[in-house]
């Protein structure tokens, strides 16, 4: 099967917003085959079905001062936090399309959370970057060592609308972690949150950039997911396209 992949580039987050209900109902109606959004947004804070306003410490006030803005949305989680250097990514794929280990089992939302964690653990692997899950608490970890608890490196949070996915994972490449003092990180108090910058050996290579992250999580998204990714340059060639797959 096929994985369209479209890179946006920085794209404020209402846009994306809309782009992603565009192609939802475009897979709703098999216009498209399963694809994934790779972006960056500009600083922003978003509020999931879970969250909790106290989480978010900084003031509406000096949230405009920064030109942070927040939006209250569908997906799972609790607060969190996008901006610049960390790579988003907003897969819309129809579960129905998969099976769970060659079973006649179709893939459920707890499978498919498990699925972007490993693709994430294995592209922090390109880095020399070892990573985990941690029971009870969604996304990609640091491994501890000693004294120091592991770290979030990635966060995920996912809406599913009659088998249709939304939303998706955050991934702190070269994100200035400072930003996360605005808010409670996923409502979590006990650890902190890390990039892929600072957890990469400085002669590692390839270097923890941007534009290798995005080749690195491709290239496991397809593998885990078992889809051969075609790089599409725009939305509007996505919808353009004929999508023998979709059906």
């Amino acid at each position: 099967m096929i994985l369209n992949l479209v890179h946006l580039g920085r794209i404020d987050y209402a846009s994306a917003l809309r782009i992603q209900q565009q192609l939802v109902e475009a897979r709703h109606q098999q216009r498209i085959g399963n694809t994934l959004l790779l972006l960056e947004h500009p600083p922003v804070l978003t509020l999931g079905r879970n969250s909790h306003r106290s989480n978010v410490i900084a003031s509406d006030e000096f949230l405009a001062s920064r030109g942070v803005e927040l939006h209250e949305i569908n997906r799972g989680g609790d607060v969190t936090y996008h901006g610049p250097g960390q790579l988003v990514g907003y897969p819309i794929m129809d579960l129905r399309s998969f099976t769970v280990g060659g079973s006649e089992k179709r893939l459920g939302a707890v499978d498919y959370v498990r699925l972007l964690e490993e693709a994430l653990i294995r592209a922090c692997a390109d880095y020399a970057v070892r990573t985990e899950r941690v029971a009870g608490r969604t996304g990609v970890w640091t491994l501890p060592g000693g004294s120091i608890p592991e770290k979030k490196i990635a966060a995920i949070g996912v809406h599913i609308s009659r088998g249709i996915t939304s939303h998706g994972f955050a991934w702190n490449i070269t994100t200035d972690l400072r930003d996360f003092q605005l808010i409670v990180p996923c409502g979590i108090t006990d650890r902190d949150v890390t990039s892929l910058e600072l957890e990469a050996d400085e002669d590692h290579r390839p270097a923890p950039t941007m534009e290798n992250a995005v080749n690195s999580i491709a290239r496991h998204f397809g593998r885990i997911f078992e889809h051969q990714v075609l790089w599409i340059e725009s939305i509007e060639e996505l919808l353009a396209t004929p999508q023998p797959s979709a059906i």
